[in-house]
């Protein structure tokens, strides 16, 4: 099992998938694209990964990309930890939360890139349109997450990996956020798998 990312280990799609090994105990390599030079619209990527994009998983003779695919195709294909709740409607609600982090939200991930989580924060402002950003991503937030839960969706799925993610971009910039919800992150944050891609060896920005 092979697993391209990038060489910063900056990727919230790479993290996703790398944490879903780790949670499923799958034995796996890595290789590291240099995104900033091009290494992924090479000929050589290009006859592997069919988006040209990280993470790309290698399984055998199966390549397959885009993060959600690839934890999907984990969790129905392997024994272990669950990736995914096991009732169809609870696992449609994780998807959902999937797809929203990774379509919307722009003016948070233009302006708190992941830079700011694994390397330093900015001192930059907010922008009003991404403060309203903000306010959506709270307030959607607040309503998935159960009072005094610990995760989503009753038990612990990959969403909330991703979810973490999108509010320590926040967080971890120093940016002011709901006490309940930087609590959520943080014990998120602190599972030995999301630990073990925050602990990477990063090069210099």
């Amino acid at each position: 099992m092979l697993l391209y990312v990038d060489a910063q280990y900056t990727s919230p799609y790479a993290m996703s998938v790398f944490v879903g090994l780790k949670e499923k105990d799958i034995p796996f390599d890595m290789q590291t694209l240099d995104l900033g030079t091009g290494a992924n619209r090479t000929p050589e990527y290009a006859s592997v990964s069919v988006t040209q994009r990280v993470p790309t998983l290698v399984d055998g003779d199966f390549h397959l990309s885009e993060s959600s695919a690839i934890t999907e195709y984990l969790d129905e294909t392997f024994p272990g930890a669950a990736l995914y709740p096991a009732d169809p409607k609870a696992k449609a609600q994780a998807r959902q939360i999937q797809a929203w982090l990774r379509s919307d939200l722009l003016p948070i991930r233009q302006e708190r890139s992941t830079d700011v989580v694994f390397y330093r924060p900015t001192t930059a402002p907010l922008s009003a349109t991404a403060e309203q950003a903000a306010h959506k991503l709270f307030k959607a937030a607040d309503a998935l997450l159960a009072q005094d839960a610990d995760h989503l969706l009753g038990t612990w799925c990959i969403a909330d990996v991703d979810l973490a993610l999108m509010l320590n971009r926040l967080i971890l910039n120093g940016d002011a956020v709901p006490a309940r919800l930087a609590d959520y992150a943080k014990r998120q944050w602190e599972r030995a798998s999301v630990q073990a891609w925050v602990q990477m060896p990063r090069p210099p920005l």
